[in-house]
């Protein structure tokens, strides 16, 4: 143990003879922990909004989701199908069509996106565990799965046979329309589930059998908007994306959940970086009572370190005094800020202290790198105002003291 670290260490655990300087050396101490403590518990809430914001995109966004460079469309050839079957990683995946069309119901209209899926859909995308009430549908059937945004809009009911939903889809062609009777392809659909995940998907989306969607559009029966994948455990993200476009000779477009939602994840990780650097702003007005307190005792024990320099210790070992010090309050107050952070995040995790609404506890998150944010921070500072407090102790101190 080296002689400045023994004596920071025995200044720390003993009383100044000055209770105006105990008493700062408190305030800093608290000022310390309580940022500690605020910190963690405010980078642990906004952990949990953002997973529970995220947690939306989940049930809707696939792993992987392949669309065509150019147009809405591409097709799969039986060859590319074996191939992609083949693929190490991929655990399975799903044929889409969706194209935004016009609802009617009742003398109601909505505009969503009518969403085809396959039989094996719900496999990629877990959308059963989303449905309020119920099933989902099956497969080469007029049957549909509506969100509850497009319930409330057009007032519709579950199996209801003598109002059919009825869907329009503009023809292809070129020139003139003619006849008014064929500018749409029309389907009645029967909804016989309902989904609820958030406002802006529960209007967006309407899911019908892949065939119907296909006839409408006027696909072929290989002709699709997307394919969504599945990724095995363990699977190397880019390692799959790359064999997939070189299987579809770079001519597609392979997103993950995060690039499908980059504006979502743009705006969380702006607010925690913002809400970062609020607090760490906080953490700087905390460690100027350090810097204050440390200087307080450095005037304090100015006969001591004047009979230390006597003995021999040089400018440079007795700012390292007041430096390790400084990082012993800094330590002390981190640690029982991020215990106390810890105890109140489990509480709220275990007891719903809180809540956003009656059934909706806030969320909150307890990760190892909200810790390592605090103890970096924490430290970073604290080290910064020891070292500014410990360059007092100069030369001009010692001739006067």
């Amino acid at each position: 143990m080296s002689f400045p670290f023994y004596i920071a260490r025995r200044y720390t655990m003993t009383l100044s003879k000055s209770t105006a300087v105990n008493i700062i050396s408190v305030i800093a101490a608290a000022g310390i922990v309580i940022s500690a403590t605020a910190l963690f518990v405010i980078l642990s809430v906004f952990s949990g909004l953002k997973n529970f914001s995220l947690s939306f995109t989940n049930a809707t966004d696939p792993d992987l989701k392949i669309t065509t460079e150019i147009g809405k469309s591409f097709t799969v050839s039986p060859e590319q199908e074996e191939k992609i079957k083949g693929i190490k990683g991929i655990a399975n995946y799903s044929h889409v069509v969706e194209e935004r069309v016009l609802f009617y119901f009742d003398q109601k209209e909505h505009v969503a996106y009518l969403k085809g899926t396959d039989s094996i859909f719900t496999q990629v995308n877990p959308m059963e565990k989303q449905l309020l009430a119920g099933y989902w549908l099956t497969p080469q059937t007029s049957q549909c799965v509506v969100g509850m945004g497009t319930v409330d809009k057009l007032s519709i009911g579950l199996s209801d046979f003598g109002h059919r939903l009825e869907v329009y889809v503009p023809t292809t062609g070129k020139g003139p329309i003619d006849n008014p009777e064929k500018a749409f392809n029309k389907s009645a659909l029967v909804p016989v589930a309902i989904y609820s995940i958030n406002d802006d998907v529960d209007s967006k989306y309407v899911y019908c059998d892949l065939g119907l969607a296909q006839e409408l559009l006027q696909y072929k029966p290989n002709q699709i908007s997307a394919l969504e994948i599945k990724l095995a455990p363990g699977a190397q993200e880019e390692t799959v994306k790359q064999e997939l476009l070189t299987l579809f000779n770079n001519k597609v477009v392979i997103k993950n959940r995060a690039q499908l939602n980059d504006s979502l994840y743009r705006m969380l990780n702006t607010e925690n970086l913002v809400t970062y650097l609020i607090c760490s702003l906080v953490v700087v007005l905390t460690l100027f009572c350090l810097a204050g307190a440390l200087i307080m005792l450095i005037l304090d024990k100015r006969e001591n370190i004047k009979t230390l320099f006597c003995l021999g210790v040089d400018v440079k070992g007795l700012r390292k005094i007041f430096l390790y010090q400084g990082i012993f309050i800094t330590a002390l107050g981190t640690f029982t800020g991020l215990i106390l952070g810890t105890i109140i995040i489990v509480l709220q995790q275990q007891f719903q202290l809180i809540t956003i609404t009656p059934t909706l506890p806030f969320p909150v998150e307890y990760n190892i790198t909200n810790i390592v944010v605090v103890l970096l921070t924490l430290f970073t500072l604290g080290i910064l105002a020891s070292r500014i407090a410990a360059r007092r102790v100069n030369s001009k101190l010692l001739e006067n003291s």
